[in-house]
C-alpha cells in the first residue's frame, strides 16, 4: 500500500553521473514507497535541427550523431533496468526525440506523473544559458512536484548498501 503522496515516480535520464544519481534515488523512494517508477531518456532532436538550420553540423553529420545519440539513449535505459531489477523493482522505460522539456511535459501529462526526479540543475551563468536549460525549465514549469537529486557520493554509497 502507497502511504505517499505520489504514485507514479518519473526520473528523467540525460546521460550524466547526476542523473544516475536520481535514478539510484528514484529506485530506492519508489521501493519504500510503493510507487511506480519511471525513466525517460529524450534524445534532443531539436537541437540538432537547430544545428543544421544554424549551419554548424550538415545533415549527414546529423543523422550519424542522431545514431550515436540513440545508442547512449539505449544504454542509459538498459542500465535504469539492471539498477532496478538489482533492488528488485519494475520500471518502465522509455526512449522519446524531440525538445526535452516539451516530451517530459507530454510524459507527465500522459502517464500521470505526480513526482518528477532530476538531477543537479547545472549553475545558469548567463541568461542565454538559463533560456537554453532544459532541466531548469523542467524544474520551473512542470505541473507536479519536483525533486532536484545533488548528493551524489551519498546516494551511491546508499544504493550499493541498501538490499
Amino acid at each position: 500500500m502507497n502511504n505517499a503522496p505520489f504514485m507514479d515516480i518519473l526520473v528523467y535520464l540525460d546521460g550524466s553521473e547526476g542523473s544516475i544519481s536520481a535514478l539510484m534515488y528514484s529506485i530506492l523512494l519508489a521501493r519504500s514507497t510503493g510507487s511506480r517508477l519511471h525513466a525517460l531518456y529524450v534524445v534532443n532532436s531539436k537541437a540538432l535541427g537547430d544545428l543544421v538550420m544554424s549551419h554548424i553540423f550538415i545533415d549527414q553529420e546529423k543523422s550519424e550523431y542522431l545514431a550515436d545519440l540513440k545508442k547512449d539513449a539505449e544504454r542509459h535505459l538498459r542500465h535504469a533496468r539492471k539498477l532496478a531489477m538489482q533492488k528488485g523493482m519494475e520500471i518502465e522505460t522509455e526512449e522519446l526525440e524531440g525538445s526535452p522539456h516539451s516530451e517530459v511535459m507530454k510524459y507527465i501529462k500522459n502517464k500521470h506523473i505526480d513526482l518528477l526526479v532530476l538531477g543537479p540543475v547545472n549553475v545558469i551563468r548567463s541568461r542565454r544559458e538559463e533560456l537554453v536549460s532544459e532541466s531548469d525549465r523542467m524544474l520551473r514549469t512542470c505541473p507536479c512536484p519536483v525533486l532536484v537529486v545533488k548528493d551524489s557520493d551519498d546516494i551511491w554509497t546508499r544504493f550499493e548498501e541498501d538490499f
